[in-house]
Order: C-alpha cells, then sequence, then structure tokens
C-alpha cells in the first residue's frame, strides 16, 4: 500500500511506524491496535499521510483527549504562528524551565547595524542570541544560508556591550531554533561554527520534540477541548502553555467557558501532565 507523504513523496505504508507515533501519546497498546486495525480497513491506495493522521488524531481523541493532545504536538507547534511571534515566546518559556532568564523582542546595536533580536538568555552569566525560524507548513526546511545570516549578525553583535539583562552584557553564543528541520549542509556549517542548533528532529537525542515530552511544556494549541479561536485568544492573554492553565482558571472564564468546559480542559491538562510525569 502506497501512501503520499507531506512532501510529495511516495512511500510504502507502515503500521509498525504508526503504531509507534500512537504509543509515544501515552495510549495503551490495546487501544493503539485497535486504531491501527480501523485504518488498515479504510485506507487506499495513494492516500495522503496527512489524512491517515486525522483518521488516526479522531480516533485516538475517541480514546483519550489528553493522549490525542500529544499525538497532535506538532501541528500545535504549527499553530503559534502565523509569524512565529507566540513561537518566540514558547522557545523562551523552554530555556526558562532549563534554569535560563530569558527575554523577547529586542533591539540590540551591532558594530555595523541594528539588529532585531527574537529571544536573549542568560545562565551562569553566559548570555546567548536565539533566532526562532518558524514556519506554518512543516515541507519547508532551514538550509544554510539560515546559519551563515544568523552568524553574520552574531558577529556584529559580540564584541559590543548590550542593554540586555544588564547595561554591560556581552554576547558569547548563538542558537538557531526551528519548528521544522536543518538541511544536512546548514548542520554541517552550524556544527562546524561552533552555533546551537536545535529543530523538531535535531540534535538526535535533545531535539525540539524531546525536550517538549521530558519537560511537559504543551503548548496550549495542542489541546483537544478547546476550539482554535478559544487558543488564540488563551495566546493573546500570554497563556502558551497548557500547564499554565492549572493556575489561571480566570483565564478560561474569561473565555466564556462554562463552568463544565472548564472542568473538561483541566482534565486533559492534569492527565496530559501526569502521564508524563509517571513516564518520567
Amino acid at each position: 500500500m502506497k501512501v503520499v507523504k507531506f512532501s510529495g513523496d511516495i512511500v510504502e505504508f507502515e503500521p509498525e511506524k504508526l503504531k509507534k507515533s500512537l504509543l509515544k501519546s501515552g495510549a495503551s497498546p490495546e487501544a493503539v491496535e485497535r486504531i491501527v486495525n480501523s485504518i488498515q480497513s479504510q485506507i487506499y491506495d495513494g492516500i495522503p499521510t496527512k489524512q491517515i493522521y486525522k483518521m488516526a488524531f479522531g480516533l485516538l481523541k475517541k480514546e483519550s483527549n489528553s493522549h490525542a493532545a500529544q499525538y497532535n504536538l506538532r501541528s500545535a507547534i504549527q499553530m503559534l504562528g502565523p509569524a512565529g511571534f507566540f513561537f518566540e515566546k514558547y522557545i523562551a518559556r523552554l530555556f526558562t524551565s532549563e534554569g535560563y532568564k530569558a527575554i523577547t523582542n529586542l533591539t540590540l546595536e551591532g558594530k555595523c547595524v541594528t539588529h532585531e533580536i527574537d529571544v536573549a538568555i542568560r545562565k551562569d552569566d553566559a548570555i546567548a542570541i536565539i533566532e526562532c525560524k518558524f514556519h506554518a507548513s512543516r515541507n519547508v526546511i532551514s538550509d544554510v544560508k539560515i546559519p551563515m545570516y544568523i552568524l553574520s549578525r552574531f558577529n556584529d553583535l559580540k564584541d559590543r556591550k548590550q542593554n540586555i539583562f544588564t547595561t554591560t552584557d556581552k554576547i558569547s553564543s548563538c542558537w538557531i531554533v526551528t519548528n521544522n528541520r536543518f538541511s544536512s549542509d546548514a548542520i554541517a556549517f552550524g556544527n562546524c561554527s561552533q552555533m546551537n542548533m536545535l529543530s523538531w528532529d535535531y540534535p538526535k537525542k535533545d531535539n525540539l520534540r524531546t525536550k517538549i515530552d521530558s519537560s511537559r511544556l504543551y503548548p496550549v494549541t495542542c489541546l483537544t477541548t478547546i476550539t482554535l479561536a478559544e487558543k488564540d485568544k488563551l495566546l493573546i492573554l500570554d497563556i502558551i502553555l497548557a500547564s499554565e492553565l492549572i493556575h489561571n482558571i480566570q483565564s478560561l472564564e474569561r473565555l466564556g467557558l462554562s463552568p463544565n468546559r472548564i472542568k473538561n480542559v483541566l482534565k486533559e491538562v492534569t492527565e496530559l501532565c501526569k502521564y508524563l510525569y509517571h513516564e518520567s
């Protein structure tokens, strides 16, 4: 059975790969078996993988909202657009969870020109800048021109005192973070230039996906118990992480949600965090 990937490539359908992704959501082996069997009975030659994903998500949601939320992670990250402003805030939250101080949306003076910086982070007196490359489509890959460009910006900023966390800060390193993938040349150039790089699947053991899973930092956009319009309103209210709702019920009340819906949202958030807590 052939399937058409997001990229347009045609490959063989791999039920084991689908099972693996469903198990990562926390669904039981029995539930995964039921879902995969149902999908296999409905798919056809040439079906888009996007359609298979929608089928899997719908069936998984019937089993558990929180498991469906985790399965929906990559799409949820893509909802932090369209320009990526909320993705920058999300990345700042991610680094803050790892012990950094973080500031977003800065304007810094370089030796030659002025630079708009997405995120600046500080830990143990070391300061770095982060360039966030957000893509609303998962087909877009960050190629070698991206690290080349970021390196030139870093070089223009690094030798000057900057007013970031204090008035005498000096930038010692830089990061590139993307919700998609890097090309092999981009990775090679970044490594050669001693740049820090983070993407959906890079580095292999400490990438964006694994960082999110291990720290339980799911974006509010992954939740299945609120609508897309409600997610947008929460982002505007600076509710970026699903876990932030646990201690901020007022934000859900501001959306006009009924007490019963609020209860369902909090149940989904709590179950999502609880599953990962036991997993770790």
